[in-house]
């Protein structure tokens, strides 16, 4: 698949699936470099939110931080972020192949009364 552990690409997907964490990589992707508190002035969110946010999207790798003075300030992995993408696109990619293979149709699946008598009749046999 890609060299992307699943581990890493399991905590990529977490990272992604907030819209706040959303909006924090489209201004990370737009800008090269956003301190903190530009991030916290954008986002409807208290600056403690903001920062949990940002510290899983760390926490996956997607973004790195540094200290400017005072302040934090994040920028995107782009190496990471390509990573990632490659890791899904070959995860997306082998999904779609399974179910091709399904695409012939399913195999028959007995109703519920039906197997139960199945195994009444086994049961049945063996005595």
């Amino acid at each position: 698949m890609s060299s992307l552990s699943d581990d890493r690409l399991a905590a990529c997907f977490k990272a992604f699936a907030h819209p706040a964490r959303l909006a924090i990589l489209r201004e990370l992707a737009d800008n090269d470099r956003r301190c903190c508190g530009d991030i916290v002035g954008m986002l409807p969110l208290a600056q403690s939110t903001v920062s949990q946010h940002l510290h899983i999207l760390r926490e996956a790798g997607l973004i790195r931080g540094e200290i400017d003075g005072r302040r934090s300030c994040y920028c995107l992995d782009g190496e990471a972020v390509r990573a990632f993408m490659e890791g899904s696109a070959a995860l997306f990619a082998l999904l779609g192949e399974t179910e091709e293979k399904c695409a012939t149709g399913p195999a028959p699946v007995a109703s519920a009364g039906a197997s139960a008598t199945a195994g009444l009749e086994v049961a049945e046999a063996g005595r």
